[in-house]
């Protein structure tokens, strides 16, 4: 598996992966074989199928794998299928072909007292909807699925005071859910969800119906929440910003399909066609560039071992005012000036550290452009980016970040100069055969 990046993490072949799925079809209608035994049908658009057959194809082939403790995004606009994808990943909906493999087990071939135990103990889900029952309190909803499986009434509710208290709903235990916002309610439903402890939690456009507002604070504490309880999230959504927000990576979809797979940042840069890149188009880079793509290697380092002498000629050899100072591991400690060498040699000093500037200012590499640029302009220094341990991985100067976006908009402008292929079609697709609307016989998505 070629490495990919979720968030400035490296995810390679030595990373656990906990779902897998594999040639996924979901087709709906009478005798779905009817497509999937003829290879001419197969390769048929969705049109030609609807037409030849009355069948519908809402998943077509798909195949991914998401790893453990990753937030792993499903995006698409109305039909594209990703909703009908999280629904056959629960077997809320039935795949017509595939696997989908979770822990290492293919639970398409799961009977109904297996699929139940999955469900209760290793996968929860959270619905646009929030789905609470109205004449039951807060603490009784959160502690709901946990009375279904048996739990014993004081270990339930334990566990549902605590996860109220994560979703800050804490003092809310006893309030029915009418009395609550559309954000408060849906926080119920994440708590409901993670008080059963699953390993992976599945959210299908969770916060599509929320004020903006809302939305922003309630994706906030999602990351939060994630950061701390390290769960497996497979999140829906049709809005971009949303899934450049929190996605670790994202998958495009298209009428059934997975058009691209990435990081946000890949997404963005590399997008695999033109619908991909008239889809990001709009997208700001600002929201999505990262200080590890935008930063550069300095022309000279400083390493504590050297006395100021040395550290003086060293920078003056380069022509340079100022240099970050490291250590032997290469962990930042400072930075240090000419002017301050000067200081420290004439007061006959020896030692780096006396001489550092304590105004400098550092980042980490996943540190998006638009957080930079305050940080970038508080400073008459060059930004520092550094590791989870402090380790000096380069720098950023207002220069670096408008090189970095001409670079990008020349990219985008070269590669729309080549034109689209004739048959890419806008992302603004017929939705007049959706399949995450349609109604097949006797069965819907």
């Amino acid at each position: 598996m070629a490495e990919e990046n979720n968030h400035g993490i490296n995810l390679d072949a030595d990373r656990e992966v906990c779902v897998e799925v594999r040639n996924v079809w979901k087709i709906f209608g009478h005798r779905p074989e009817r497509v999937l035994e003829n290879p001419e049908l197969r390769n048929a658009g969705k049109d030609d199928i609807l037409e030849q057959t009355g069948l519908v194809v809402g998943l077509r082939d798909v195949s991914f794998d998401v790893h453990r403790g990753e937030f792993f995004v499903l995006m698409g606009l109305s039909g594209s299928g990703k909703s009908t994808l999280i629904r056959c990943i629960i077997r809320l909906a039935e795949p017509s072909a595939g696997q989908v493999i979770i822990n290492g087990e293919d639970i398409v071939s799961y009977d109904d007292v297996k699929l139940g135990e999955l469900r209760r103990n290793t996968m929860g889900m959270v619905f646009q909807h929030f789905g609470l029952l109205p004449h039951r309190s807060v603490l009784d909803n959160v502690a709901y699925g946990l009375k279904v499986r048996g739990v014993a009434i004081d270990e339930r509710y334990e566990r549902a005071r605590y996860y109220i208290d994560k979703v800050g709903l804490k003092g809310w235990e006893h309030h029915l859910p009418a009395a609550l916002s559309g954000g408060m309610q849906q926080r119920v439903g994440i708590a409901r969800a993670l008080t059963g402890d699953p390993e992976i939690l599945l959210l299908d456009e969770p916060f599509s119906g929320l004020d903006p507002l809302i939305r922003r604070q309630m994706q906030d504490e999602l990351l939060e929440l994630q950061a701390e309880l390290q769960k497996t999230l497979l999140f829906v959504t049709h809005d971009l910003h949303e899934a450049l927000k929190v996605g670790g990576r994202i998958a495009i979809m298209r009428d059934g399909e997975i058009i691209q797979v990435g990081s946000p940042e890949e997404v963005i840069t590399s997008p695999s066609n033109a619908y991909v890149r008239q889809f990001v188009q709009d997208a700001s880079p600002t929201k999505v560039l990262t200080a590890r793509t935008v930063m550069e290697q300095p022309p000279v380092l400083i390493y504590s071992w050297q006395g100021p002498k040395a550290s003086l000629q060293i920078l003056r050899d380069a022509n340079v005012d100022s240099a970050f100072v490291v250590t032997r591991q290469a962990r930042l400690l400072g930075m240090i000036t000419v002017e301050g060498l000067v200081r420290l040699i004439r007061k006959q000093g020896r030692n780096l550290k006396d001489a550092l500037d304590p105004e400098f200012i550092s980042c980490s590499a996943d540190t998006v452009v638009e957080d930079l640029i305050p940080l970038v302009a508080a400073t008459r220094y060059p930004v520092a980016v550094v590791d989870e341990e402090d380790r000096f991985l380069g720098e950023i100067y207002v220069s670096t970040i408008i090189s970095s976006m001409i670079r990008e908009e020349e990219q985008i402008e070269q590669v729309e100069t080549q034109g689209a292929p004739a048959e890419e079609e806008s992302p603004v697709t017929d939705q007049s055969a959706s399949a995450d609307t349609y109604q097949g016989e006797g069965e819907s998505p």
